[in-house]
């Protein structure tokens, strides 16, 4: 059975700090989750592993020698040769896996109109396929919907190999995994269980983390107390003693020993605080950087005012074509102010379609509406950047907080150039709740954030007190972020 061994691991790209420092562990077989911040190293510890990254220092080993490993990366540009290999197949195994995944070879010669899923659907059977002793995957259930994402995880069931698989869908997580590798600020830890065991385990040890710095800081207030006492009681001793000294017939030497025991008093604590204090700076610096986390105050949306019409977004449509093709019927929705709505359907049941005649049709104000489409057009990113900085004081110190709040550092956002894939989207959502939008319309907005920030969008959300409708194939992100669904079947929007 193979095995995955990290051996002193050390990696950082050019003079940067390291990414991974002295990583020692070893992963056996079974999937484990591989979690952590944007820029942790994820996908850096995929690359390692499959060999396409050299190690600064240390080792990564697969047991037995000669054991295959396969990466499957977030992106699917092209279907590559095993892809090809395996829609060319006819044995039992191939067919086996295109049955399976619902593969139709002749899917590779429209390559460029494949939907993400089917996409992903023939990486992982081409993997899957390959023979792997080791299987890499990176985000294997971004843009799949709910019929693809159920033939993901079926196939995978079935892979009796060593998996480690990066993902924010929490549900494959937990459905998928038996351990969970942390990766945060340059340690890897490996913890028992899936994502929701494991994250409740290191949440365990920051609060103790918290607890013991709040104690030694506590005995070093305590101790720091006594030794002002022992100084007013030398002081006072001393000035006993020197008003005596003034007296020549004054032959009472009390006054010399309290002087002494309160000198040594002095000492004694003394030496105590400084123990006390290099204590609490210990303790202080063992409670993890991720725990002082800024949350969204109500502040944020203090003075927030809902739409002025009760229903912001409303649609009455008998037909909804795409280059004439009719695509949604008898189309009558409207989302009130205060409606939190998730929009449900197979790709390309028509959801895109229906939000972009949606918007249309109620013609909001852009300020007041937040759309944030599934992937941003070139440019949108900087031009996010900029409104931010031309933004009033008070509305700019808003959105600089609800960035905070997502995990990113403001004052480094805003000196970016272009802020990544994953920062732009928190930029966005935070221009429209700190702008006070009526509404937002959200596709897929957990896409290319971690795992921690898409929970702490779930917080953010929960606070807004506007219009929401939320395009998602993350049910745990929708069922802490919305109240009802429209759902479209066979060309309707059921409610």
């Amino acid at each position: 059975m193979p095995r995955l061994r990290l051996e002193r691991l050390t990696f950082a790209y050019a003079d940067a700090a390291p990414i991974l420092d002295g990583a020692d562990l070893t992963l056996d077989p079974g999937y484990t989750g591989l979690v952590g911040e944007n820029g942790a190293g994820k996908s850096t510890l995929l690359a390692l592993v499959a060999g396409a990254l050299e190690p600064s220092s240390g080792a990564v080993r697969v047991e037995p020698g000669g054991a295959r490993v396969v990466l499957c990366p977030q992106r699917v540009d092209d279907p590559g040769p095993d892809a090809l290999a395996l829609a060319a197949r006819e044995d039992g195994e191939a067919r086996r896996l295109r049955d399976a995944l619902h593969l139709e070879p002749a899917d590779l010669a429209r390559w460029a109109t494949c939907s993400p899923g089917e996409r992903k659907r023939w990486q992982l059977g081409a993997a899957l396929a390959a023979g792997p002793d080791v299987l890499l995957l990176d985000e294997p259930t971004n843009h799949v919907d709910e019929a693809a994402r159920a033939l993901l995880l079926d196939a995978l069931r079935r892979f009796r190999g060593l998996g480690v698989v990066v993902s924010h869908d929490r549900a494959l997580l937990e459905a998928l995994t038996s351990t969970t590798l942390r990766l945060h600020r340059g340690e890897a830890r490996l913890y028992r269980g899936a994502y929701g065991v494991a994250r409740a385990a290191w949440e365990a040890e920051t609060a103790a983390a918290w607890d013991a710095r709040a104690a030694a800081q506590d005995a070093r207030r305590r101790a720091e107390r006594r030794l002002d006492d022992a100084r007013r009681a030398r002081a006072a001793a001393e000035r006993s003693r020197s008003g005596r000294g003034r007296d020549p017939r004054d032959r009472d030497a009390r006054g010399m020993p309290a002087k002494n025991l309160a000198g040594w008093a002095e000492d004694r604590l003394g030496r105590q605080v400084g123990v006390l204090r290099r204590e609490a700076a210990r303790a202080a610096e063992a409670v993890p950087v991720a725990a002082v986390e800024k949350a969204i105050g109500r502040s944020v949306f203090a003075g927030f005012e809902r739409a002025p019409r009760p229903w912001p977004l409303a649609l009455a449509r008998p037909l909804l074509q795409v280059d004439g093709r009719p695509l949604l019927r008898g189309v009558e929705v409207r989302l009130g102010r205060a409606d939190r709505v998730r929009l449900a359907g197979p790709n390309g049941a028509g959801k895109t379609t229906l939000l972009v005649a949606l918007l249309e049709a109620s013609a909001l104000p852009p300020e007041k509406v937040l759309v944030l489409p599934q992937e941003l057009a070139p440019g949108e990113a900087r031009r996010a950047l900029e409104a931010v900085r031309r933004l009033p004081p008070e509305v700019r110190g808003r959105v600089l907080s609800i960035v905070a709040a997502l995990g990113s550092d403001p004052e480094r956002l805003l000196a970016s150039l272009e802020p990544s894939p994953g920062e732009a989207r928190k930029l966005l959502l935070a221009l429209g709740l700190g702008r006070h939008a009526w509404a937002l319309v959200l596709d897929e907005p957990t896409n290319h954030l971690d795992l921690p920030t898409v929970e702490r969008l779930e917080a953010t959300l929960a606070a807004y007190p506007g219009a929401l409708l939320l395009v998602t194939h993350d049910d745990a992100f929708a069922a802490r972020c919305t109240t009802s669904t429209w759902r479209i079947v066979s060309g309707r929007v059921e409610r």
